[in-house]
């Protein structure tokens, strides 16, 4: 187990207005801190989904970003940025987005305990758009997000319970061979080959991205 591997924040939202371009959306990309929350199969209860086409869903239910990626944003774009910005249910610490697998699991809770732990599983990276740039102020952070590699993940909910902040947690890697999430960021910009495709879709995908893929597949 890594250290300092805790739930930094725990992020919901209530809708809010935005406006990209001529349209004006309702989104949850505002999260407000709460201290504690229930963690069902469909995510955080109480949080707002605004677009359902790509957020949320059993496969993707929890969006997850880390202090460690938070740090290097600091840095790099030179201001504060609370948990919650990327809108992200859970802030985590103890290790970067970049290095996730698909199939790897976050157990939240003492696991030493006879009950089960929580547990999340990475399904998928996020893919940027149009609601984070306006949420962050900077027209083009589509491309610096893509750029940086710094994707955080989503995840579906194997075991649900009440989670607060301050809560250990502990990675569990997928044992059966993988694809990380910084892979499929990039197929999705280039070319993967049928080999790649193969080897992603052996693995627990959200539905979204299994789909893609194997369309992918069909047409090379």
């Amino acid at each position: 187990m890594l250290s300092n591997m805790k739930i930094v924040s725990i992020n919901i939202a209530s809708p809010q207005k935005m406006q990209i371009g001529e349209q004006n959306i309702s989104t949850g990309i505002y999260k407000t801190p709460v201290q504690d929350a229930e963690l069902t199969e469909q995510g955080i209860q109480g949080d707002y989904i605004g677009n359902l086409r790509y957020h949320g869903g059993e496969d993707q239910a929890v969006y997850i970003y880390t202090t460690e990626d938070y740090d290097w944003w600091i840095d790099t774009l030179g201001r504060e940025l609370p948990p919650g910005t990327f809108g992200e249910n859970l802030t985590l610490s103890g290790f970067e987005s970049a290095s996730l697998h698909v199939g790897d699991r976050i157990l939240i809770g003492d696991t030493t305990l006879e009950t089960a732990p929580m547990m999340l599983e990475v399904t998928a990276p996020r893919i940027p758009c149009s609601t984070l740039s306006t949420r962050m102020e900077i027209s083009n952070f589509v491309k610096h997000f893509a750029v940086a590699e710094r994707p955080g993940a989503y995840c579906r909910v194997l075991e649900t319970g009440a989670i607060h902040t301050g809560q250990d947690i502990s990675l569990q890697p997928w044992m059966n061979g993988s694809v990380t999430l910084i892979e499929l960021m990039r197929w999705h910009y280039g070319k993967p080959t049928d080999r790649d495709l193969k080897r992603a879709l052996t693995t627990p995908l959200a539905e979204r991205w299994r789909k893609m893929l194997e369309e992918e597949m069909v047409g090379s």
